[in-house]
């Protein structure tokens, strides 16, 4: 398969920050998505939005047939898409955020998402997990439950969950597809929140559903209540979605807790503290704690700091409030942008020319 469209497709799709390693499992993936000649057409695309006529330019290629091509590829949620001023334009979709979670957001439906519910898996162990890690800037990053931060004084704006809904003008609810694959715990699947222009195309594609500013403050109290991990994009000034992630299911979180990769996403800014003296042993933290930070032996308790993500669940579950957030003394040291985000990741993953090339073609 070394020298076809499906590994040009593939190579394309590794110049993005979040990987596409070579894999079998990934093999098996893109031929279920698509036809070689629409493997052959997505050659032709970037991930920056680009009309039919820019996508054919140079070509033979019927405009008409082509649009009907990307709007059924679009409609499956398989590629990106959105109308503008110059009409309706396109992109590809790196595999996470996109080719892996989008599909499965309205459930497991066909044999089809069952078959890739276990390719996703194998592949998800086998490359993708490492590929998307950092090196050392990892694309994700955790962010404290409300609660266990509102009584600090020195929290940054984009430490601040609800800041980031806040920011945005459209709000998206889908299931999330990680639970919706791995199918690994019963906590609450629909937590999935998207915003702005990612937002807006899965639910015009009946992949999602529209919900109210008000609505998405109450899926992180949801997700709060269900012992979730607010997860989200590693940039300051804003971020296009908020995974609530398990450590049983989640991709994200399982580079760190089941495959070990030290940088599968940033920690935030702070680490629980307990005060052994005044716990009473209750364990509430123990069952809230994703990544078993916690040691309950009487006056011996604490919290370990370089286990601990930050994520301040153990602080809101504490019955006794004994349970505190910690500035650490180094921070992560986080993007400012997006772009930013993905120009550094690409750099130290070694592909920052080969993604440019994809982006400016």
């Amino acid at each position: 398969m070394k020298n076809d469209s499906y590994e040009r497709l593939r190579e394309i799709l590794n110049s993005h920050p979040s990987g596409a390693p070579a894999s079998k499992a990934f093999d098996e993936i893109l031929k279920i998505y698509f036809t070689p000649d629409e493997a052959e057409l997505l050659c032709r695309m970037s991930f920056r939005v680009k009309t039919v006529d820019e996508i054919i330019k140079g070509s033979e290629l019927d405009p008409a047939e082509v649009e009907k091509t990307l709007d059924k590829l679009s409609s499956k949620v398989l590629i990106f898409s959105k109308t503008g001023k110059s009409g309706k334009a396109y992109a590809l979709l790196p595999t996470i955020p996109g080719l892996f979670e989008f599909p499965f957001m309205k459930g497991i439906t066909s044999p089809e998402l069952e078959k890739l519910a276990v390719l996703w898996e194998e592949y998800h162990a086998e490359s993708l997990s490492n590929g998307f890690s950092g090196n050392p800037t990892p694309l994700a990053r955790v962010i404290p439950v409300e609660s266990s931060v509102e009584s600090l004084s020195n929290i940054h704006p984009y430490e601040e969950v609800k800041e980031f809904i806040t920011q945005s003008e459209y709000f998206a609810l889908a299931d999330c597809a990680c639970r919706v694959s791995v199918a690994k715990c019963d906590r609450p699947k629909d937590v999935c929140l998207i915003f702005d222009a990612g937002g807006k195309f899965l639910v015009e594609k009946g992949f999602a559903k529209e919900i109210s500013k008000e609505e998405a403050f109450a899926v992180l109290d949801k997700s709060e209540e269900a012992g979730l991990v607010h997860m989200s994009g590693n940039t300051k000034n804003k971020t296009y979605f908020i995974c609530n992630c398990c450590p049983c299911c989640c991709t994200i979180m399982r580079g760190l807790t089941q495959l070990k990769h030290p940088h599968a996403f940033y920690t935030s800014s702070y680490f629980a503290a307990l005060d052994p003296k005044e716990c009473i042993s209750c364990g509430a933290c123990l069952e809230r704690c994703p990544v078993d930070a916690i040691t309950i032996e009487d006056e011996s308790s604490g919290i370990d700091e370089n286990r601990c993500i930050g994520c301040g669940l153990c602080v809101s579950s504490c019955p006794v409030s004994v349970i505190s957030l910690n500035k650490r003394t180094i921070e992560p040291d986080i993007p400012e942008t997006v772009q930013d985000m993905g120009i550094r990741v690409a750099t130290e993953k070694g592909k920052i020319e080969r993604f440019l090339n994809v982006m400016t073609k």
